[in-house]
């Protein structure tokens, strides 16, 4: 019998599924280098921004797997 994937392969899994699309470009890539690593960081990071930017209730990603939504800092 296999074990229940944890909390934390499951929302893996979840963000794996946003960035399927960069995930695909890296099969594009011949020659990995700290540039070609960074634009893909950077580029993971402004996904995940604008995919919180435009979730239906802010924190969802959070809720759905069972961890604490961070309180919004003071502007």
């Amino acid at each position: 019998m296999e074990r229940a994937p944890s909390r934390i392969e499951l929302l893996e899994l979840d963000i794996d599924t946003r960035l399927s699309d960069l995930w695909k470009e890296t099969l594009e890539i011949e020659e990995w280098n700290l540039e070609v690593v960074a634009a893909f960081m950077r580029a993971a990071y402004g996904k995940g921004y604008c995919d919180a930017l435009t979730e239906d209730a802010p924190g969802r990603l959070c809720a759905d797997h069972g961890y604490r939504v961070p309180d919004r800092r003071a502007a």
